[in-house]
């Protein structure tokens, strides 16, 4: 009999702990609601593709400012394999058992190799991260592709499609910061 209380009062406390997880999620989300304005829409014809598409993984989108502040609204929070897709008119990432992210070209700010985002971390700078405006707020997105050899053209390419009075603001960040830093300095962030 006492074992089984043992037993019974773990699976309430796990359960316990899930639902808290759980509101938790729902409240940043609802919270994030109320300060973003919706993600914009993939066009229906986006023109040609600038690059071949790149097969990965979605990382996730992050507040510019804080690499771990994931974004829950909708389901732009949730991991998922997928596609990256450069048009001339933007980046759509394509996610398998999600919905479409869409990045319009203008409002691309900068891109960057880096090894963490949205509470990941990858060793080497294995992550392109696209920072991007939505409304009045910065966002870092995060794709990890298969073919890693190819990550750096693909930086360039999206950099490329940044306005040029943002591309002259990043370049003023510095080379550590727009090219994810050195392995000291990500030594030292862990």
């Amino acid at each position: 009999m006492e074992r089984t209380l043992w037993v019974l009062g773990l699976a309430a406390l796990a359960a316990l702990v899930f639902f808290g997880m759980w509101r938790g999620w729902r409240n940043r989300a609802r919270r994030q609601a109320a300060e973003l304005p919706d993600f914009p829409a993939p066009p229906a014809e986006p023109g040609a593709e600038l690059r071949p598409a790149a097969t990965g993984m979605y990382v996730g989108t992050t507040k510019a400012t804080d690499w771990q502040d994931r974004i829950a609204v909708g389901d732009i929070g949730h991991r998922a394999d997928g596609s990256a897709h450069l048009h001339a008119a933007g980046l759509l990432l394509e996610r398998t058992g999600a919905s479409d992210l869409w990045i319009p070209a203008e409002s691309v700010v900068d891109c960057r190799l880096d090894h963490k985002l949205a509470n990941k971390v990858v060793p080497g700078a294995g992550l392109v991260v696209v920072t991007w405006r939505l409304g009045e707020v910065l966002l870092d997105t995060g794709f990890r592709g298969d073919d890693k050899d190819a990550q750096t053209e693909w930086v360039e390419a999206i950099r490329a499609l940044a306005p040029a009075e943002e591309v002259v603001g990043a370049a003023h960040a510095g080379p550590e910061e727009t090219t994810g830093g050195s392995a000291e300095s990500r030594q030292e962030e862990k």
